[in-house]
């Protein structure tokens, strides 16, 4: 008997190694990809920033007026429209977000195309698009 438990303890430590150098699951992207998609929808841009690329965050770091601009704004609404995952792992999302501006209290739908790619790991995502552009053009 003892040597059964031995035999199936090695298997779970042999399968749990085996596991911890696998990519990012379905699973963990999706719980990623909600948890950046609360914290734009809670209007946490401070929050959502840490989801960019760090080199992206790096060569374009958010100006002072960038994030005052950000201040005056109340997300309402977060949908995603499309979900694509390409044979590299990138994701292609597009996503509607509604925003009212809290001085005029106009609302606004924006849509963001969001590019999010693996990191050499496999186990982090990177959004490389940035934040939602609300400026409006």
């Amino acid at each position: 008997m003892d040597i059964i438990k031995r035999c199936l303890l090695s298997a779970c430590l042999l399968l749990l190694a085996a596991c911890e150098g696998m990519p990012t699951s379905g699973a963990a992207r999706d719980m990623m990809l909600s948890d950046y998609g609360a914290a734009i929808r809670w209007s946490e841009f401070e929050k959502a920033q840490d989801y960019i690329d760090p080199a992206i965050r790096q060569q374009q770091p958010l100006s002072e007026l960038e994030t005052e601009r950000l201040k005056q704004l109340k997300v309402t609404g977060y949908e995603v429209k499309t979900r694509d995952v390409a044979a590299d792992g990138s994701i292609m999302q597009t996503v509607e977000i509604r925003v009212v501006n809290i001085n005029t209290q106009i609302e606004r739908i924006v849509t963001d195309r969001q590019t999010w790619r693996r990191d050499a790991t496999g186990k982090q995502y990177w959004l490389v698009s940035g934040l939602p552009d609300f400026s409006a053009r």
